[in-house]
């Protein structure tokens, strides 16, 4: 899984560079946004688009720019995300972030300019996407980004540091700030690909156990891991007041919840798909025991 994660984020990164050769001025303003975009991210989300068309033998030409509008979305969040204002955070994935190397109203701009780039990208003609895909992949997109989505869950995991929480909240938090721009990729492969009812059922569910699993790894991390694999201060969690799985359960508690989601969405994709779900199983395992 982590040769297929390298050779398919080579593939992403390509498509970013392709896509940022349009931008020229403001020169700062294209520093920030290549800095912000090719600063050795996971790619898990673009990869998952790329996944899901190779699971139903779709060329995954076809989902390239949408796999790098999520890309521009995913990292306009976390450019945001590390603001003063925010979680106040000085590294992301072992580099200065934005707003300390460029400065705070410049980052600002950035992910104000990744954001809406990212639309640019998605608004694209493409002889192979009817605009009724188009339509649906719009909707899908400013769903999962947006007040139902990224943005509402993030809006409460700020405003909630000092209240006690209960899990409701947390489960909201989780699958709106992380949950829907992980399944985001997947819905769009299901576009592309014109899946079948039955189908879309079982991705949208695997998706959902991948998305919850993915936040409780990080909210796992953020109290075991080590600055060096992770590439950002840890401990946040805690000294913000955040409220997470480990806060809320135990650490102990919290590796079991994670491993009945694992266990729970590698069931249900073998039992449809069989051995052609074997890299996202792989990537299951890969989730539940990274280390960054």
């Amino acid at each position: 899984m982590e040769k297929y994660l390298k050779e398919s984020s080579l593939i992403i990164e390509n498509s970013i560079k392709n896509e940022l050769s349009e931008i020229n001025y403001p020169t700062v303003l294209k520093e920030g946004i290549s800095y912000a975009l090719l600063n050795g991210g996971k790619r898990l989300r673009p990869i998952l688009l790329l996944m899901t068309l190779e699971l139903f033998e779709i060329n995954i030409e076809l989902g390239l720019q949408y796999a790098v509008a999520i890309e521009c979305i995913h990292n306009y969040s976390l450019v945001h995300d590390d603001l003063p204002a925010l979680d106040n955070d000085t590294y992301r994935r072992g580099q200065l972030t934005v707003h300390k190397k460029f400065g705070e109203a410049e980052a600002i701009l950035i992910g104000d300019a990744l954001l809406t780039h990212a639309f640019h990208i998605l608004a694209k003609e493409h002889r192979d996407i009817s605009h009724n895909q188009m339509i649906k992949i719009l909707q899908k997109v400013t769903e999962a980004a947006g007040i139902n989505g990224m943005i509402g869950g993030q809006f409460i995991d700020v405003t909630s540091g000092d209240k006690k929480v209960d899990l409701s909240t947390l489960q909201y938090i989780h699958i709106n700030k992380t949950g829907k721009m992980m399944k985001l990729p997947i819905e769009i492969g299901l576009i592309l690909a014109n899946a079948k009812q039955d189908d879309i059922d079982t991705m949208i569910k695997f998706a959902e156990l991948l998305g919850i699993s993915f936040q409780i790894k990080d909210d796992i991390l953020d109290v075991e891991g080590n600055f060096k694999k992770l590439g950002k201060t840890i401990g946040k969690d805690k000294n913000q007041n955040k409220i997470t799985y480990p806060a809320l359960f135990g650490v102990n508690e919290s590796k079991k919840i994670l491993e009945d989601k694992i266990s729970l969405a590698k069931e249900l994709i073998i039992k449809k798909y069989g051995v052609k779900a074997e890299k996202f199983v792989s990537l299951c395992d890969y989730m539940m025991n990274r280390e960054s």
